[in-house]
């Protein structure tokens, strides 16, 4: 399950780094029982993806009450969260192997854990550009701006 946060700031930049991240985290072991070493589409497993602008949520100060500021507005948030979704299926190669709820919805969605692993991937803004190495081990580019959080479970 992909928790998908937007971030008022988030670009489509950061949905492709998000998406790379989200299919190429290995977290599941191989053959030999060897962990972290398989990521989802390797598994041949399934994504759920779901909407939860409530990632970037706070508290306020004074009366500790939810301040969602932080989170995209829902127009362009569910423009952009169909985008995420669309890169999700074209980059996995199997549109069956992603999956979503309804964008903006009250939904009831079940979570049983294989594990104690929930990982979050965030495009995060920095002062500079750094470089990271792809799951095919090259260096790119990160995004200097926005944040885009994927919670996986």
């Amino acid at each position: 399950m992909a928790l998908v946060g937007l971030h008022e700031d988030d670009t489509e930049e950061d949905l492709k780094y998000c998406c790379r991240r989200l299919l190429g985290a290995k977290l599941w072991e191989n053959e030999a029982g060897k962990p972290w070493r398989h990521g989802v589409k390797t598994k041949q497993y399934e994504v759920l993806c779901v909407s939860q602008f409530t990632l970037y949520g706070t508290l306020s100060k004074k009366k500790w009450q939810p301040d969602y500021k932080l989170s995209m507005k829902a127009v362009p948030a569910k423009d952009l969260y169909d985008k995420f979704v669309r890169q999700l299926r074209d980059a996995y190669g199997d549109d069956t192997k992603i999956s979503d709820g309804i964008f903006g919805a009250m939904m009831d969605v079940q979570l049983i854990n294989d594990g104690p692993v929930t990982i979050i991937i965030e495009s995060e803004p920095t002062t500079k550009n750094t470089n990271i190495s792809n799951e095919e081990g090259k260096e790119e580019e990160k995004p200097s701006s926005s944040t885009t959080t994927t919670e996986l479970s």
